[in-house]
């Protein structure tokens, strides 16, 4: 049922929305020029890696050696706006379309993860990542990593439809509000490095 519900809004959401993912594709082109979409692996259902797709909002700014640049200082105003307002996820409805993400759950990580959870944080990947989840509503990048972990855990815990519709429900009022777009202190969020505990 999960799986139907997501392909299908997935779909009308892409139909609907193409005008504004057209609008801002060629924004981003216009911005940083090529590419427009940022890919990265991500760890998806059982950890299985996958190709997340984002409308970039950094350019490829590096130092004298190479190396790639802060994210503040990468981070574009165009960037800043679509990170306001949650316009850079619109291509992952691509991902939920193709059965890699679910419009609800725990948000995909850095494959490079996978080997720093404790053995509870991986149960986060019993089910499929989400574009949203149930850290996103309750404090999204103002958390800590092993908070935003437990939120993950209790929704594989407790998830069902109408928690789904909830969620739904308040990452548009989050979205809204513009609610916790940044880690405190960093342009995006800290790179995660293991478990406190």
């Amino acid at each position: 049922m999960k799986r139907l519900i997501d392909a299908l809004l997935a779909t009308i959401t892409l139909v609907f929305l193409l005008p504004i993912i057209l609008g801002v594709g060629v924004l981003v082109w216009l911005s940083m020029g090529r590419p427009i979409l940022f890919r990265q692996m991500r760890a998806g259902y059982r950890g299985k890696p996958f190709t997340l797709f984002k409308f970039r909002t950094m350019r490829d700014g590096r130092d004298a050696q190479g190396r790639l640049l802060a994210d503040s200082e990468r981070l574009t105003k165009l960037g800043i706006f679509l990170r306001r307002l949650s316009l850079d996820e619109l291509p992952q409805f691509w991902n939920v379309w193709k059965g890699e993400m679910s419009l609800v759950g725990p948000r995909p990580l850095l494959v490079e993860y996978l080997q720093r959870y404790s053995p509870e944080q991986s149960r986060r990947h019993d089910v499929k990542p989400g574009i949203t989840g149930w850290a996103q509503v309750n404090g999204r990048n103002a958390l800590t990593w092993d908070q935003k972990f437990e939120l993950d855990v209790w929704y594989v815990d407790h998830a069902n439809l109408w928690l789904d519709l909830k969620i739904l429900a308040l990452t548009i009022w989050n979205t809204l509000t513009r609610k916790a777009i940044n880690q405190p202190g960093h342009a995006t969020a800290e790179e995660f490095m293991g478990t406190s505990r």
